[in-house]
């Protein structure tokens, strides 16, 4: 057995048994090991705690976005999006998309969105966060010795002992010295696996070591390949409870070693999503799509904005303004200049739209204005919520428009920011992010939109769409 396999054996023999840690000594003392329970869908009392949830989650995101973009600030360099050679991919030319199910997390309690994933050789099966704000792509993984049992939590591990194609990428390699997110400086041996202790967005942390792998996709064409050279991460333990219903991440952020980097760079510099309404049941589905998408392109054209690459790992887009009626609201364009410490993100990983607190402020009046009359009532953590009922169910809620740079209106339904919390109540569902700092449009306003990210042109595509298999 290869001396990388035996130490690899002999760590997780411990986490079999114990939950050890793959971390430095002394980084976390009371290591909580990654439980992913499945949760009922909410309805009823359950929706409220549902969203308060999300509140909660995308409240301690925004902490881990602002950190990383404050290092982002100081380390700008561009991601390679050009072709691999020949020997890093197994798929035929004449291919030139792929499609991964997507679809909404709600019925396990959850505002993330999943897509189902195929990782080693032969190919095992996950269910994966689908992020836009993550570069690091990992699943829950074991290496199970003889007599070790499963937790039993009815989630999935990867073994990477039974697949081929499983490669841990050293510590002494200037990959993980240098181009590897929070990988660790500890190095026992040059062949040790390169070890990482990731950040997310509650304070939850994934640790285990990276490795290169491959990934299988079915293709436009409908047969099955081989994605090479991913890197991907192979998490042994974790603290916190972000990921309760999936497997693992799909890391879709700005980067070279990010999925979406490495699967844009062999399928013409762009992938796309539709996300069905974030409410949708089990069996309500659309697609991850990685080149081109027949769908992105419709007559009329869709709306087309300039995306910023300069906060790797995240997207951002300019933002001129948003009006509320027909009304531009007085928010300062220095909330929307990156170069002043604002901007704006979009962020498949964070639910709710999150404003820095001059837009917050503006865009808060302006709706709770046009809501005047209709009885409000108290639902922490929102600001502002409203008896619905007492509404007749025949209020107009007011029209919200992001004007996106280049007159690229993002038009979202009144649900994606006046949501319902409870049977017969609603709340605005936008939260504030402290300035100076970014903001972030966040699934739920991303919703019912197809959105195409054109990385070689560097260019942000949307328009409304139902999401039927799209």
């Amino acid at each position: 057995m290869p001396q990388f396999l035996l130490l690899l054996l002999l760590l997780l023999l411990l986490l079999c048994y114990h939950g050890f840690p793959i971390a430095a000594a002394g980084e976390h003392s009371s290591p909580v090991r990654l439980e992913l329970v499945r949760h009922p869908a909410p309805s009823g009392a359950s929706r409220l705690e549902h969203v308060q949830e999300l509140f909660r989650s995308d409240r301690l995101r925004q902490r881990m976005i602002h950190d990383r973009i404050q290092r982002s600030r100081h380390r700008r360099r561009a991601c390679d999006v050009s072709p691999p050679s020949k020997n890093g991919s197994s798929v035929p030319a004449t291919a030139d998309s792929f499609k991964m199910p997507l679809k909404s997390g709600a019925y396990s309690g959850t505002g993330q969105y999943f897509v189902r994933f195929l990782l080693g050789t032969p190919a095992q099966r996950f269910l994966l966060v689908m992020d836009t704000g993550s570069d690091l792509t990992w699943v829950k993984c074991r290496l199970r010795p003889p007599g070790c049992r499963s937790g039993g939590n009815g989630t999935r591990d990867f073994h990477p002992d039974v697949s081929s194609s499983f490669k841990p990428i050293p510590c002494s390699s200037d990959m993980c010295k240098t181009s590897l997110p929070f990988s660790l400086t500890t190095c026992p041996t040059p062949g040790s696996p390169c070890a990482y202790d990731y950040g997310y967005s509650d304070g939850s942390t994934a640790q285990g070591v990276f490795a290169n792998e491959k990934a299988t996709i079915i293709l436009s064409n409908g047969r099955r390949a081989k994605l090479r050279g991913l890197v991907v991460g192979c998490t042994s333990t974790s603290a916190g409870s972000s990921f309760w219903a999936a497997d693992g991440v799909l890391g879709l952020g700005y980067s070279d070693i990010s999925f979406a980097g490495r699967a844009t760079a062999r399928f013409k510099g762009r992938f796309s999503y539709c996300l069905v309404d974030h409410l949708s049941p089990r069996n309500a589905s659309s697609f991850l799509t990685f080149g081109p998408n027949a769908a992105a392109l419709p007559s009329p054209p869709p709306r087309e904005t300039a995306l910023v690459l300069d906060l790797e790992p995240f997207y951002t887009v300019g933002v001129d303004g948003i009006s509320v009626d027909g009304e531009l609201l007085a928010i300062p364009r220095i909330v929307w200049d990156v170069g002043a410490g604002g901007g704006a993100i979009l962020d498949s990983g964070t639910s709710l739209t999150v404003l820095a607190e001059p837009a917050y402020r503006a865009v808060a009046s302006a709706l709770s204005r046009r809501l005047e009359g209709i009885p409000r009532v108290s639902v922490d953590p929102f600001d502002y919520c409203y008896n619905w009922t007492a509404a007749g169910g025949q209020r107009k809620l007011p029209q919200m428009v992001v004007h996106l740079a280049g007159s690229a209106a993002l038009e979202p339904p009144a649900k994606s920011y006046v949501i319902d919390v409870a049977e017969g109540v609603k709340c605005l569902g936008i939260a504030v992010a402290p300035w100076p700092g970014v903001s972030t449009i966040g699934n739920i306003l991303q919703q019912e939109h197809l959105w195409e990210f054109d990385l070689k042109n560097r260019r942000l595509r949307f328009r409304r769409s139902r999401c039927r298999r799209e």
